[in-house]
């Protein structure tokens, strides 16, 4: 059997991963541009396909049949060709969008929920709300509710975001300013890569349930396997694929006072676990063409942080890293998202009077201990987990693997 992922761009897709975790059959994915999507369809070599960006209701002239959910919807993210050869159009993104919003553990029953965008995804996740009791209003760029006439629903307790605003490679953008909400409870956004996206980080920062669409993927891959094979497969698996992808791709990201330690326990850690390391000092070396002290001699600190901020954006958009920063990234509020969005951070602390100087041009020309004053509120902020870096290098990887559970 042969199955797999049809969509434009695909380069970043979680599909084959999850896939093999739910059902032994080859997974692959078809790359086709709109001009090659009626040939491939009629081609017959595969057995079963998922159906993304933007093909999801394009491919609907070319099936012979659609299941009552998909025809309700009219978008097909499944489909199943029969031993006749013809073409079933199925859409599971409606499981997966339900057990999104019900394992998010927000109320929507009787609440306004917006949703933003109008395409295939929107319909979906409108549906699913709609049987769940809520008020939906969808969000278009040209329709009756528009982005230019939101304050018409500043008392809207959940937004659910359907569009790829905030979507790799286009990291950091967002759909809309959540300031102008006050009532709000939630945001679901169907975007899993990154983990967390600008809108996600800002509902965060609200403190709001903000839940991404890792969850709905997993969960309308498992009803997609279940057509796929004919073999029905039990729910529990969801939530144990969602945890294991979920730290398969997600950065650790180690942040710290200079000669904490950050590098050689980011090596062990990456030797320990299999994962990629980098060291975010040596790829400004890289990406500058010079050694960080000739950086700060001819651009002076500011200079260097420029630098820094831009290979950050750079390895914050990678996933599965280990990745150790430099003392100061902290220094720029700017470099939290770009290394919380796909990572847990993690501050290694060290008794000050044994952190080392050499090569180091700022903890050469100024006090440690001024310097940690400044820093330490800073570092609190950044992190998700603070690990102390007292004994040894093993303990503190042991630390760390237990508390992340990898």
């Amino acid at each position: 059997m042969k199955c797999g992922l049809l969509g434009q761009k695909l380069g970043h897709s979680y599909s084959p991963q999850i896939h093999s975790k739910l059902a032994d059959y080859d997974y692959s994915l078809f790359e086709k541009e709109p001009d090659e999507l009626a040939a491939f369809l009629q081609s017959g070599e595969f057995s079963g396909l998922n159906v993304t960006i933007p093909y999801k209701k394009m491919v609907i002239p070319y099936l012979s049949e659609l299941s009552p959910i998909a025809a309700k919807l009219g978008a097909v993210n499944t489909i199943v060709r029969r031993e006749d050869g013809n073409l079933i159009g199925h859409n599971t993104d409606y499981f997966g969008f339900r057990t999104m919003v019900e394992s998010s553990g927000l109320k929507v029953n009787g609440k306004k929920v917006l949703v933003l965008g109008s395409g295939g995804a929107s319909n979906t996740a409108a549906a699913v709300l709609e049987e769940l009791g809520s008020q939906v209003i969808v969000i278009s760029r040209n329709g009756e509710n528009n982005y230019q006439n939101l304050q018409l629903h500043k008392d809207a307790a959940v937004i659910v975001n359907t569009t790829p605003v905030g979507m790799y490679p286009n990291n950091g953008e967002t759909p809309i300013d959540l300031s102008l909400f006050p009532k709000l409870e939630g945001v679901l956004d169907v975007i899993f890569n990154p983990a967390h996206t600008r809108l996600l980080l800002d509902a965060q920062a609200r403190g709001c349930v903000a839940v991404n669409g890792l969850l709905m993927l997993v969960a309308q891959a498992k009803e997609s396997a279940e057509w796929f094979t004919g073999r029905s497969i039990e729910n529990d698996c969801i939530q144990r694929i969602y945890k294991e992808l979920s730290l398969q791709t997600q950065n650790i990201v180690l942040i710290g006072m200079p000669g904490c330690g950050k590098s050689t326990i980011g090596k062990a850690l990456a030797q320990e676990t299999g994962r990629c390391y980098v060291d975010a000092d040596d790829e400004i070396d890289r990406y500058a063409g010079r050694s960080i002290p000739e950086i700060f001699a001819s651009d002076g600190e500011e200079g260097f942080r420029k630098i820094e901020t831009t290979v950050l954006e750079a390895l914050g958009k990678r996933s599965g890293l280990i990745l150790s920063t430099g003392g100061g990234c902290v220094t720029r509020l700017e470099n939290y998202p770009l290394l919380h969005q796909n990572g847990k951070i993690i501050w290694i602390t060290r008794n000050l009077d044994i952190l080392p100087t050499d090569g180091r041009p700022l903890s050469q020309t100024k006090n440690l201990s001024q310097m940690y004053k400044i820093r330490r509120p800073l570092y609190e902020r950044f992190a998700d987990l603070t690990i102390p870096n007292e004994t040894t290098v093993s303990e503190t990887v042991r630390r760390i693997i237990e508390e992340l559970e990898l």
